[in-house]
């Protein structure tokens, strides 16, 4: 069946430019896991100079800024979210030296360097607990939420981990619990205490002042709880399902209106810095008001915001487009939306959206690479990588082994990236193991998609050369147009349509005045060709229009 829609007329108001470029506002980030993406030394595990040899793939591909997961030590009870010294490199990665390298040789070729920071919690292994927890009167005892028990020893209020269980753990030598919002090996920081603050005021000019561009900041809507330390209340029925299956609302041990003053210091010590430094948040948010509240005023609080209800929509028109809608009517004048489909702590987009299929991973890919707003790319995406399927032996994400098997964790998509169809996917060698087994590397990797035309990574490519070239879409307003059911259709600037197929029947969308021309389609035959009065998508195609002036 056929339907009809006119692509040209708005429905919407046009969104206002940003009032200022940066270069991660016209830019694209790349999110490398290090640990799975280029093993220089064959120890199975990916590191500092694993990357710095891809750098070259990295700029040819049209990356204008990466960010690392970390590279901090760590002993990996949460694979390196549990940080063990916060201004040191883990050795399994490299070293401070190779950091600094990585810093230069990107800056060289145009690029820039973002690293993660874990302001939430540390290991219980940093000194800072292992003080903290020696006595009561240990100096960095308020380095940490430690609390009395309740009369009967039980936990002080009903708060759970985000990894499930009691969000407590009783320490028997001081005879109180201490508070972890996820593993119990990693304890939250108290950010009430001063001297915490203070603390990572030095942390973030240490890397700063190495020349790196900025932070993705771990779970940043959680630093600060509820000073009261109250109980969270109960969930309903009404409720997103992970509140329902904790039985509880995360009112107290989330978005505390508190935080924001953090991150308003924050944003204030970056922009002392020349270029300003970035400020990238995990914000893991249901509402996007509260997102929205998260970029202050526009211009004083978190620089990009991680829209969560969009990364974890159906891949279906009307639930994206009314995200889409409603975060840039939210969104305060000055700030800047960014867009994801894949990250280490959520399956890949080839695999939740895509099922698999190369058309919609391209149009997936369009998508993010055409939005008025940052795209974010996990490595894997640009070659429409899936997710990885492991045995029970073979987890080893304490989520998923906490779970199993109702959840797989989050292994399935940290998997080793495939660089050739060799073994191992090039991504070690030949005779080594690498920490987690990746998938078949002769049916998705670079070398055979570099050299294909009709690859996803081919077409990726000429996606962000497209941008990079078209003003509108670096920088052009977002207004959303009329387009029949299944599809989604807007216009970035003045002369720039986006139009997106979204369903397995074939759309026509008519285009009255101006016609214009394909300047790219996920068909890639259709490149270049005029259009008259409209156009005819085939099902999962998704094209960007170049009108007539």
């Amino acid at each position: 069946m056929q339907t009809t829609g006119d692509a040209v007329s708005g429905t919407a108001a046009p969104t206002r430019p940003a009032s200022t470029d940066s270069w991660w506002r016209s830019g694209l980030l790349y999110q490398i896991y290090v640990r799975s993406f280029a093993d220089s030394d064959g120890d199975g595990v990916g590191d500092l100079r694993g990357i710095l040899g891809r750098l070259d793939y990295l700029a040819w591909l049209g990356i204008d800024g990466i960010w690392l997961s970390p590279v901090t030590p760590s002993p990996n009870a949460d694979w390196g979210y549990d940080v063990a010294d916060y201004c040191a490199i883990d050795p399994q990665y490299g070293t401070l030296a190779d950091l600094d390298e990585l810093v230069t040789a990107a800056n060289s070729r145009g690029m820039h360097v973002l690293i993660d920071l874990v302001p939430n919690h540390t290991s219980d292994q940093h000194s800072w607990f292992v003080e903290s927890r020696s006595s009561r009167d240990a100096q960095r005892r308020d380095f940490y939420v430690w609390v009395d028990p309740k009369p009967d020893g039980s936990p002080p209020n009903n708060w759970v981990g985000c990894f499930g269980g009691p969000a407590w753990t009783l320490d028997p030598a001081t005879g109180q619990y201490y508070l972890h919002n996820f593993l119990p090996e990693q304890p939250d920081l108290n950010w009430w205490c001063e001297d915490v603050r203070t603390a990572f005021d030095d942390i973030v000019r240490f890397w700063w002042d190495r020349g790196v561009a900025g932070f993705r900041i771990d779970v940043c809507n959680m630093i600060v709880k509820d000073a009261r330390l109250r109980d969270n209340p109960p969930a309903t029925q009404d409720d997103p399902f992970i509140m329902q299956m904790f039985g509880q609302r995360p009112e107290y041990t989330s978005n505390r209106p508190e935080v924001h003053a953090v991150l308003k210091h924050w944003r204030r010590l970056a922009d002392e810095y020349d270029p300003p430094r970035v400020l990238l948040g995990e914000t893991n948010v249901e509402a996007l008001e509260t997102l929205a509240s998260f970029y202050g005023d526009g211009t004083d609080e978190l620089s990009l915001a991680f829209n969560f209800p969009f990364l974890e929509s159906p891949f279906e028109a009307g639930p994206l487009r009314d995200i889409v809608e409603k975060t840039e009517e939210l969104l305060p004048a000055g700030s800047w939306p960014v867009w994801t489909g894949s990250n280490h702590d959520v399956s890949r987009l080839a695999t939740r959206w895509a099922a698999g299929e190369p058309r919609k991973a391209r149009l997936a890919l369009l998508m993010l690479l055409t939005l008025r707003g940052t795209p974010v790319l996990y490595q894997g995406d640009e070659i429409g990588l899936t997710d990885v399927e492991l045995a029970h032996e073979e987890i080893l994400d304490p989520v998923g082994l906490r779970f199993w098997p109702a959840y797989q964790g989050r292994d399935p998509q940290r998997t080793p990236m495939p660089w050739t169809a060799e073994a191992h996917g090039g991504f070690t060698s030949p005779g080594s193991t690498p920490w987690l087994r990746g998938g078949d590397p002769t049916r998705c990797n670079v070398g055979d998609q570099r050299d294909d035309p009709e690859s996803v990574l081919r077409f990726v490519r000429e996606a962000v050369s497209l941008r990079r070239r078209c003003p509108d879409l670096t920088s052009g307003d977002y207004r959303s147009l009329l387009s029949p059911s299944g599809s989604w259709a807007w216009r970035r600037g003045p002369s720039t349509v986006v139009a997106l197929n979204l369903s397995d029947d074939p759309i026509e969308m008519t285009f009255p005045s101006p016609p214009g021309h394909i300047a790219l389609s996920t068909h890639g035959a259709r490149d270049g060709g005029g259009l008259g009065v409209g156009i005819a998508l085939q099902p999962w195609e998704g094209v960007v229009v170049a009108l007539d002036e």
